[in-house]
């Protein structure tokens, strides 16, 4: 079996279609701890442009959408996500069509779900992402996601701080966006020690009481609170810390 081990990017994705296209049987990986079998050949890919741009004009000549539903499902945490894109991407070619709406097709069915599942997390994260104000005046939001997509979500909140300087860290991956009111950049970063302003721990301390006053003890509602933010998320949540 031929195994080919991407770098987890996405233009390395496509030099890997590129050269497994012509194999059967063989698999796409970022995951360099993948289970081999006596038989297995591994191939390290690079990123080759030529050949990645040669991919990506042959599936867009075939759906103009299906370039952004692939970098889509490459941000989800599935480990299998590279191997069911590219068994989409060949069925695809094989097609000549769009073919998202295949719904009997298991390929199919596994891509859209995973597109879904990522785009949902994003959608919750405009609503769920809580910002506090550090000591220095930024705006700095902890989360720990599903998937890798903290770059994705930040032009949200571009668009709607504008000017404010933030922080979105993802603790999980050890990135973070850092936005200086102007221009932002993804970079790789470790634990961070932060300090908050006493605006934000008067805040955090009213809102923490406003929470205790509103909840009757005897008509406890977490199921509901489960029903409109997965329990996953609650860590950040101001109210629920030391709870």
């Amino acid at each position: 079996m031929k195994i080919f081990i991407t770098d987890g990017s996405l233009k390395c994705f496509y030099t890997a279609v590129f050269y497994a296209y012509k194999y059967n049987g063989c698999i796409i990986t970022s995951n360099k701890s993948v289970q081999l079998s006596f038989d297995s050949q591994v191939q390290m890919v690079h990123t080759e442009k030529d050949k990645s741009e040669r991919v990506c004009s042959k599936i867009r000549q075939i759906d103009e959408l299906v370039e952004d539903e692939i970098a889509l499902v490459l941000r989800s945490a599935d480990p299998l996500k590279e191997q069911i894109a590219f068994e989409y991407i060949k069925l695809l070619i094989k097609q000549n069509r769009p073919i998202r709406n295949i719904l009997s097709n298991p390929t199919v069915l596994e891509m859209n779900e995973i597109r879904q599942q990522v785009a949902k997390e994003i959608h919750n994260m405009h609503g769920f992402l809580r910002f506090m104000e550090t000591a220095q005046g930024i705006m700095y939001a902890p989360y720990s996601p599903d998937n890798d997509i903290t770059d994705l979500i930040c032009h949200h909140f571009i668009r709607r701080f504008k000017s404010l300087k933030f922080v979105i860290h993802d603790l999980k991956r050890k990135k973070a966006v850092i936005y200086d009111g102007c221009n932002w950049f993804l970079t790789e970063v470790g634990e961070a020690e932060i300090y908050l302003s006493e605006y934000e721990k008067t805040f955090e301390t009213l809102w923490k009481r406003y929470y205790k006053s509103v909840n009757i003890a005897n008509r406890p509602h977490e199921k509901q609170m489960k029903g409109f933010m997965p329990v996953r998320y609650w860590k950040f949540l101001p109210e629920k810390k030391d709870n």
